[in-house]
């Protein structure tokens, strides 16, 4: 009896040990699960992008090191959580942790920024990046993005024109057309040429040319095989008459309630360093994109200096005068902003 007594007590124990250790198992993979933040990060561009691959996937995993995993960036590409032209906004009301967006998709949400992307500014996407964060930095156009933590400012290439029946040789050969403008600036210029200018995200553009809704587009060489648009255009004017801002910013709430360690992983994986990178891969492939134009026998023509032109030079100078004008009629220093962004402009040259 004694015996089988000391049997059940010894057996009793060893159960009540796996027990616990089945228990305490549990509880450090649910503080293991605590300890890891998860940031859904949402953009538009397609998930076999060279901005997806080169830099933000890359960027996430940096950011998932630098924390030793206790913060994991899910990207989610192909504006598959947020539209193209709700990122911002979906990131400052918390339906996603990190969005990117164009500010040009959101007309008059970001009036100041969109200043550097006026024609004259910028010859290279390395260039107008340096300058939106720059002005961004020092407090110019900082005020636009109070309601969120930005992360970094980049920017494309100058944009171009790109049509599909016809070559632009001078602003009388847009009459009439209807062309896709990525924000109010180009928008602006593009009517000032007789053009009508037709609001568009970009991953709608593949299907309004292949309808015919629009007879072209306005749009940055680098973009133009990220979203397929050399299968459907043939003419390109290669004239620098636009850039487009883009940002990546993070919900408030959500940087704010991280602790201070984290804050600063996030931080080092933000600011200048990234607009850069991103600026240092576009213009690889600046040129890249036009030879490639060129071998598959479309027709390019070559406008590098427009406002020194004298066909192209007077409506420029015309959309950019309508959009500062504009932008002043809100109550804001537009020419002011627009003094800061060329002085920016000369330090950012590249």
């Amino acid at each position: 009896m004694k015996l089988f007594s000391l049997f059940s007590i010894t057996a009793f124990a060893a159960i009540s040990l796996i027990g616990c250790s089945g228990e305490t198992d549990k509880s450090s993979e649910v503080a293991s699960s605590q300890d890891t933040t998860v940031l859904r990060f949402s953009h538009f561009y397609p998930a076999t992008s060279d901005i997806n691959e080169q830099i933000f996937e890359p960027w996430a995993k940096q950011i998932e090191a630098d924390s030793n995993g206790r913060l994991k960036v899910e990207v989610y590409p192909s504006a598959t959580i947020s539209k193209a032209d709700t990122a911002y906004e979906s990131a400052v009301k918390g339906t996603i942790d990190i969005g990117s967006q164009v500010q040009g998709y959101t007309s008059g949400r970001f009036p100041l920024s969109q200043i550097a992307e006026l024609p004259g500014l910028s010859n290279s996407s390395t260039q107008t990046g340096c300058m939106l964060q720059t002005l961004y930095e020092n407090g110019t156009i900082s005020s636009e993005y109070e309601d969120s933590h930005l992360l970094f400012m980049f920017a494309t290439g100058p944009g171009t024109l790109h049509s599909t029946d016809k070559i632009i040789k001078t602003p009388e050969d847009m009459k009439g057309m209807r062309i896709r403008r990525p924000s109010a600036v180009a928008g602006d210029i593009i009517e000032s040429m007789g053009a009508s200018p037709v609001g568009l995200p970009a991953t709608d553009i593949y299907t309004s040319l292949q309808r015919g809704v629009v007879d072209g587009l306005s749009f940055p060489w680098e973009a133009m095989e990220t979203f397929k648009l050399n299968e459907l255009t043939k003419y390109h004017t290669n004239m620098p008459f636009y850039s487009s801002a883009l940002m990546v910013t993070m919900n408030k709430d959500k940087y704010e309630g991280l602790p201070e360690d984290l804050k600063k992983v996030v931080d080092d994986n933000s600011g200048m360093a990234l607009s850069k990178k991103v600026g240092a891969m576009w213009d690889e492939t600046y040129s890249t994109q036009i030879q490639a134009a060129i071998e598959r026998g479309d027709e390019v023509v070559n406008i590098p200096d427009p406002l020194n032109d004298p066909d192209w030079k007077g409506p420029l100078e015309k959309g950019t005068k309508k959009y500062l004008d504009d932008v002043s009629a809100l109550g804001l220093d537009a020419y002011g902003v627009y003094e800061e962004a060329k002085a920016a402009s000369v330090a950012c040259k590249v």
